[in-house]
């Protein structure tokens, strides 16, 4: 027996969630504390950056205008990004509920809607609950992810936009202070996130428990439907926000930067609140939705093979709740991670910035390591038995707690590739910059070789951790790896979210028309965020590798696929038409963001060559235009790409049968994941270039630059080509990969039992 009782076990979960919303709470608190009017602003106060005098005050420009400025600026973001979310969550609604009458329906035919009990799956002399209960249920489930997810997404936006302008300020007062409120913001969000996810999920469990009673394996079947629901939305807030976010910021570079010589985020241009309401509603809404999806399938996978493990069968509430266990141990080691960042190390310096979130990184790896260890020994019996394919495997507690540290440090290692790749201080991303120096092709050819060599070091780590964790503890191992790259979550949102904010700070000190030296200053913060966001998607794509290896097996368990042959040709067409699919949907979204963005270049054009005096700063742009343009476009190009992956699992078990899907399954795994890597890094590659270049802070960046030289322009030119690829494409592959995977185990028993059409009649 473990040595935490199932008490401890139901007590420790939801306190554990409670602190990560109070540590949120109070985290938010300070930061409200910049105040937004002028008259506060120059207070005195406490050591936390209250008394200390602002730049102006040296310069002798303390004006209170410029608050009163960044006030308006945030309020315009603000507004954009709530009503664009209101508009896509009515779009997502509609879908939400005719999907959620699908799963019921497809799931309730089962056994032609009959209400009696039938032989459970796995063990035939048992009886379980009626498959149209189950199907009742893994709806109610779908629709709690969906709006956890919704939830998330939403309030991160919110924090987001709250703080940015309040970094703005702060940046008045030094870098550190900056930092610190910037990544408190960041915090806000990732623990919210974190314990929101978990305690709704908990909840989840206790309620639909009492319905199920002893039946452990129709109750942990209903609950993935939470899963599909976290990370169907997660994929339309990603496509949706991705596309919004680049079509304003090509159009804004393109004509801004290449053809007009204006600086970012200048006033005069018509696009720029549209870019920086993008940020909120991509990077932001669409992260944190994504890797709330992440969180839910990962423990979902991890709970359906429990169930038909020995946890499950001898009703082992504490090791059956292990994977929740290590979510709570997480959020924990999280918080203490977050105060070396904010209270045990102050940031000084600019150089500063980078190796204080890196540190944050490694620190929470460090600690989890430990925390892991420990509920391990406290949580499982020192032996027990794990589901792998029909037979049961024995497993030791150490076991399990490898599987989930070696998916924790592939995380680390798949994070620190990734900033190699992507951060203007190593050389690939300077030698990027140097081959600006012939022009924009050479950028291109060298930012695309750079994105396809940075797949090889993550691909070896995933493929370590998917054998170490499965020769332990099978697909069961292979779950628990993928909850241990996510068990930091908190930790990583606060760096992901961090990001965002500094970039949009940025923007509102240029649009403000503060002083130059408050530009370098957010800038600086800015590129240490382009590069956690980055290490953020490495998480995120690494994570979903791992996730939906473990759905896959979850959902050939219960499909009773006994072995995926390759040879067999039913297999065979799936795999080749599962690896085309990351194209197929990559292709849609660059499209979308290319016709938006052309949309978005002639508006900015026009109002540069029609309003009078809008260049010499004296007439205001029409703003509001480009925000329409930028949402119409998100909102009509997201449903294609969305139809595309919530349909082919559909379609395909339904008419080709359970083994030709098992093969689009994998092969969409094998593709997404290289494609995912490649784009994120290459598109994150170019924009660091631009940066070196326009930063000049070292002598090899200034035989490059200045900003407006043919080298820059060259650099800017493959930055827009990498916008899409990084924050559309890139990150929404990982959704496709997770989500199919989710979605085919939500709707095995319906392909098990109805499945295949066409191979039937032909």
């Amino acid at each position: 027996m473990a040595i935490l009782s199932a008490l401890a076990t139901e007590v420790f979960i939801p306190v554990a969630a409670v602190i990560g919303i109070a540590f949120a709470v109070v985290q938010w608190v300070l930061v409200s504390r910049v105040k937004l009017s002028p008259a506060a602003a120059a207070s005195g106060g406490s050591k936390n950056g209250y008394g200390d005098y602002l730049i102006e005050e040296e310069e002798g420009l303390n004006d209170h205008n410029v608050v009163v400025k960044c006030a308006e600026i945030q309020t315009a973001i603000s507004e954009g990004a709530t009503s664009f979310l209101f508009t896509e969550y009515q779009y997502v609604g509609i879908f939400m509920s005719i999907f959620a009458v699908v799963i019921f329906l497809f799931l309730g035919s089962v056994e032609g809607f009959s209400t009696k009990s039938q032989p459970c799956t796995y063990s035939k002399d048992k009886y379980c609950k009626p498959a149209l209960f189950t199907a009742l249920f893994s709806t109610v489930s779908f629709l709690l992810g969906a709006i956890t997810s919704l939830v998330s997404g939403f309030l991160g936006m919110k924090i987001a936009t709250y703080a940015n302008a309040r970094t703005t300020l702060e940046a008045r007062k030094g870098v550190g202070k900056a930092f610190i409120t910037a990544f408190r913001s960041g915090a806000v969000m990732g623990f919210l996130l974190a314990s929101s996810g978990l305690v709704v999920l908990y909840i989840t469990i206790n309620v639909f428990k009492l319905y199920y009673g002893d039946d452990w394996e129709g109750l942990f079947e209903s609950i993935t439907g939470y899963g599909l629901g976290g990370s169907s939305m997660a994929l339309f807030g990603r496509v949706g926000g991705g596309i919004y976010t680049k079509a304003a910021d090509v159009g804004a570079d393109l004509v801004g930067k290449v053809e007009r010589n204006i600086p970012e985020d200048d006033p005069r241009n018509p696009a720029v609140i549209a870019d920086n309401v993008g940020d909120n509603v991509g990077d932001i809404a669409g992260m944190g939705s994504d890797l709330f999806g992440s969180y839910a399938e990962s423990s979902c996978a991890a709970l359906v093979v429990a169930s038909i493990s020995s946890f499950g069968i001898n009703h082992d509430f504490t090791g059956m709740c292990y994977p929740l266990l290590v979510s709570s141990v997480g959020i924990i080691v999280c918080l203490i991670t977050t105060l070396f960042a904010t209270d045990f190390f102050e940031v000084k310096a600019v150089k500063e910035i980078e190796p204080a979130l890196k540190k944050q990184l490694i620190i929470s790896t460090v600690l989890m390591t430990v925390g892991i260890a420990v509920i391990s020994w406290l949580a499982l019996p020192a032996k027990f038995t794990i589901f792998n394919f029909g037979t049961q495997k024995d497993v030791s507690n150490w076991g399990l707690f490898f599987c989930v540290a070696i998916g924790l440090w592939a995380g680390l290692i798949i994070g620190f590739v990734t900033e190699y790749y992507t951060s203007n201080a190593y050389s690939p991303v300077q030698d990027v910059a140097d081959s600006c120096r012939t022009g924009a092709a050479t950028n291109v050819i060298f930012g695309l070789a750079l994105g396809y060599k940075s797949v090889i070091i993550p691909i070896f780590a995933i493929a370590v951790s998917i054998y170490v964790s499965f020769s332990i503890a099978a697909m069961y191992g292979i779950a628990v790896a993928a909850l241990g790259m996510l068990s930091t979550i908190a930790t990583g949102l606060a760096i992901d979210a961090y990001g965002p904010i500094s970039d949009n700070a940025g923007g509102i000190a240029e649009m403000a028309g503060m002083s130059h030296r408050i530009r370098e200053r957010t800038d600086a913060l800015d590129a240490a965020g382009n590069t956690t966001a980055a290490i953020g998607k490495g998480f995120a794509i690494g994570s979903a590798a791992l996730v939906s290896l473990a759905l896959f097996g979850a959902f050939v368990s219960r499909a009773g696929v006994k072995v995926v042959d390759v040879l067999s040709p039913k297999v065979f067409i799936g795999l080749i038409v599962g690896a085309m699919l990351p194209y197929w949907f990559s292709a849609m979204t660059m499209k979308s963001v290319g016709s938006a963005a052309l949309k978005m270049v002639e508006e900015v054009r026009r109002q540069f060559n029609t309003i009078p005096g809008l260049m010499e700063g004296t007439a205001k742009p029409d703003y509001a235009t480009c925000v329409k343009i930028s949402t119409d476009a998100s909102i009509k190009e997201m449903i294609p790409p969305g139809a595309l992956v919530m349909l082919t699992p559909l379609i395909v078990g339904t008419l080709f049968g359970v083994e030709t899907l098992s093969g689009v399954l994998a092969g969409a795994l094998v593709s997404g994941v290289q494609i995912a890597i490649s784009a994120s890094n290459t598109g994150g590659a170019w924009d660091n270039a631009k940066k070196y270049i326009e930063a000049g802070a070292s002598e090899h960046a200034r035989t490059l630059g200045p900003k407006g030289s043919d080298c820059h322009k060259a650099a800017v030119i493959g930055d827009t080509i990498g916008d899409p690829l990084k924050d559309t494409s890139g990150p929404s592959l990982n959704i496709l990969i997770k989500l199919m995977a989710v979605e085919s185990l939500v709707f095995a028993p319906f392909f098990a039992t109805h499945g295949g059409l066409l191979f039937k009649y032909l």
